[in-house]
């Protein structure tokens, strides 16, 4: 595993959460636009996973309290979706704690209440391990 194959996968995953947005532009629900993006991720063969309990442990205390990410591709990259005038800052920290919780190295937030995606709607964020991988150029 790479930088440069999660950043790869990064660019494939606004593209087609771009895709989305042209086709039903903004004002729907976040699951409406979690299924269609879920859709053409996997029209373009990427492995899937969506709403999936993340487990939550403290101080050895097993917590069930139904947190759940949007979308994981490819076992790698969490995406959580939003409809929201604007991205603000406890939707980062929640996009965080998911990858730390999961250990997983990439993260993106797309909020598809806005005019254009690649602009203003999405906010990428890795966590350490994927600055301890290799970049693979």
């Amino acid at each position: 595993m790479t930088q440069k194959y999660i950043n790869t996968l990064s660019r494939t995953i606004l593209g087609a959460a771009i895709e989305v947005h042209k086709e039903l532009g903004p004002g729907l629900l976040e699951n409406i636009y979690e299924r269609c993006l879920a859709h053409i991720l996997l029209e373009k063969g990427l492995k899937i996973v969506t709403q999936q309990k993340i487990p939550l442990e403290f101080r050895g205390l097993k917590l069930d309290c139904d947190l759940r990410f949007d979308l994981m591709v490819d076992d790698l990259i969490i995406v959580e979706i939003k409809t929201v005038e604007r991205i603000l800052p406890i939707h980062e920290a929640q996009l965080l704690t998911y990858l730390k919780l999961l250990k997983k190295p990439k993260g993106i937030l797309i909020n598809f209440n806005c005019t254009n995606i690649f602009k203003e709607g999405q906010k990428t964020m890795v966590t350490e391990l994927f600055s301890s991988l290799p970049k693979g150029y």
